[in-house]
Formats: C-alpha cells, sequence, structure tokens
C-alpha cells in the first residue's frame, strides 16, 4: 500500500513540475502530495522537501490563499461605526469609529515579509457617517458609551490652593483632564494656569464671572464667553473648543451662541457635589458604583476632591476604562480595550 501512496505522490509531482506551476490546479496537487508524503513518513525525504518547496516557490498560490484567509478574518473581526445622535434624555451623544482589517495593506505587509503564518492583520478606523458636527448645537453629557473611556472636567473659579495636590496626583498617575476656567479667576491666575497647561491637561471655557447664562440676555451670554475665550488665547494661546455653563445652567440661546463660536457645550454624566465637601471616601464609592464607559465627571478644586482623587483614579481603571481629556473622550477615535488593573 505504502509502495502506490509513494508512486501517487511522485506521480502528482511529475504534473506540478511538468506545469512549471502555472496551473490553477497546482495548489492542490502540492497539498495532496505534502499530505501524502506526511501519510507515508516522508516528512524528511527528498520528495516531502521538494512538495514544500513547491509550496513555498508558488508566490501567487500563496497569496491567493493569504487573500482568501484575510477576507475571512475581515468579515469576523469588522466592527461596524456608530452615528451620533440626539438622546431624548442624554442629548448629543457622540459616534465612534467603527474598524476593519485594511486588506491591501495587510496583503502588501505579508508579501514583503515572505507570507508569514500567521499573517499581522493591519487595522483602520472607519469613521460614521452622523458625527457631532453634524447634529447641530446640542449638549455634550457623556461619550458614546462603546468608548472605554472617562474624563475629569474640574471646573476652576476658585479653591486655588488646592491645585497643587490635584495636579501631582494627575501627573504621578498619567492623567490628563480638562479645566474649565471662570475668566475673572483666569485674568488674575495666568501663571497657575500656565502650570496646568504645561503638564498637558485640556485648558477650556467656563464664562467670565460664574453668571446663571439662562437669565442673561444674547448679547451678555456672548459677552461672557467671548471674554473667556479672548484669554484663553491671548495669554495662554489656546485654541479652544469647549464651553462648559457655571452652575450647569444654560438654555437653547446658550448653546447656540457657543456653538456660534465654534464651542461645544458641555455638561457632565457624574457630580462630585465636592462644593458640599463630602467625606473623600463618599465620592469614591458613587464614581465606584456610577461609572460607566463615557463618563464626564465634575469636579472642582476643593478638599474632598483633591484628596478622593487618587480613589476615584483607582476604581476607574479597576473597571477597564483610561482616562483621558473631555476632548479625548468625546471624539469618535477608538480606545483600545485595555484589562483591568488591579492595585
Amino acid at each position: 500500500m505504502k509502495r502506490y501512496q509513494l508512486l501517487f505522490t511522485a506521480a502528482c509531482f511529475g504534473a506540478v513540475l511538468v506545469l512549471v506551476q502555472q496551473s490553477p490546479q497546482v495548489e492542490r496537487f502540492v497539498q495532496h502530495a505534502i499530505q501524502s508524503s506526511a501519510s507515508t513518513n516522508l516528512i524528511g525525504s527528498p520528495l516531502g522537501q521538494l512538495a514544500r518547496q513547491v509550496w513555498r516557490e508558488d508566490p501567487d498560490t500563496r497569496k491567493a490563499k493569504l487573500l482568501e484567509h484575510i477576507q475571512a478574518e475581515a468579515k469576523r473581526l469588522n466592527v461596524a461605526p456608530i452615528n451620533a445622535k440626539v438622546d431624548r434624555v442624554w442629548k448629543a451623544i457622540p459616534g465612534y469609529n467603527g474598524l476593519e482589517i485594511d486588506v491591501e495593506k495587510t496583503l502588501e505587509l505579508a508579501e514583503r515579509e515572505s507570507f508569514p503564518d500567521p499573517p499581522k492583520l493591519l487595522f483602520r478606523e472607519v469613521p460614521p457617517q452622523v458625527g457631532l458636527e453634524q447634529l447641530g448645537p446640542h449638549p455634550v453629557y457623556k461619550g458614546n458609551p462603546n468608548k472605554p473611556m472617562a474624563a475629569f472636567m474640574i471646573n476652576v473659579a476658585w479653591g486655588e490652593e488646592y491645585l497643587p495636590v490635584i495636579l501631582e496626583t494627575l501627573k504621578k498617575e498619567n492623567v490628563r483632564a480638562t479645566f474649565f476656567f471662570d475668566g475673572s479667576w483666569l485674568r488674575k491666575n495666568i501663571p497657575m494656569a500656565r502650570t496646568i497647561m504645561e503638564q498637558g491637561h485640556e485648558m477650556s471655557n467656563h464664562a467670565y464671572s460664574h453668571k446663571d447664562m439662562s437669565k442673561l440676555s444674547r448679547a451678555q451670554a456672548f459677552a461672557e464667553i467671548s471674554k473667556t475665550e479672548e484669554l484663553l488665547k491671548r495669554e495662554l494661546g489656546v485654541d479652544n473648543k469647549l464651553f462648559a455653563p457655571p452652575s450647569g445652567d444654560f438654555n437653547q440661546t446658550t448653546v447656540e451662541i457657543a456653538h456660534s463660536m465654534k464651542l461645544r457645550t458641555i455638561l457632565w454624566t457624574l457630580d462630585t457635589v465636592d462644593w458640599k465637601n463630602p467625606e473623600p471616601s463618599s465620592i469614591v464609592r458613587k464614581i465606584e458604583t456610577r461609572i460607566e464607559p463615557g463618563s464626564l465627571i465634575l469636579m472642582h478644586p476643593t478638599s474632598s476632591s483633591s484628596k478622593a482623587l487618587p480613589g476615584m483614579i483607582r476604581v476607574i481603571k479597576s473597571k477597564g476604562l483610561q482616562l483621558g481629556t473631555v476632548s479625548e473622550v468625546i471624539s469618535p477615535q477608538r480606545v483600545p480595550k485595555v484589562e483591568s488593573a488591579e492595585y
């Protein structure tokens, strides 16, 4: 029986060599020959080695098989993008990029690397058809719930004595936050604001004099936002994109004015209520039980929040979430999912 198998294997290779690897049947011949050589314990024999060499030296066959493999993996691994939308409760919810295998670049890389097995898959992000910019003037309370990221939004109108401690914690934990500055505070504290900026944090607008925006005329509301915007640009060189209304008070006119200035109105998902001076442990428990992907966490430079910050960072990371700026959280860019970090 083994003799017949050996003869059959040799016949297969005779056909392969006659066709000089031009026939589309080459792949089937070679594969069958390899299998036959294996079944007759000829893997180390000259015939078995020839079978494998012919297989290696047939780039068209390898390329065709690789393309088939990549396309199959694409069907399995590709993720569709998610459009931004206006929610009845949460208002504007950002979109989230999809993910797909870049078939052409994956194939090119495999050819350059002599068809490794398995090939390295190269991915690319696919933007949604509808982004925040297409939704018009709506406030944003959270990022996309599919994005494993959260952000601290720190409104600053007082409490500068606690800022050094907060900055030290953020630096130690390698976390970037978004600071929204009251303009009247900013005007008096440019050096501190510059220190915050130099540490890599996002600098944004919290109006000028902490007034209830909904009670102002259109001209007054515009002045509140524009004065702080001018300070950010003139004193710090900031090209700002965000506006957080004082006390979370606003109306549609407020949002439209900010939108006309190319600013997105930002509210919060979770509030530390640190202005009431709660126990730091209660703030940490609140964040631990309510944090979710896309959360924007409101805090101020207070004693409570400065003491609670390390614990908040710990529990957020333990949920498998990354921490970034508000702009990063509400952008459609994907975030690689991370393993839960245990401290």
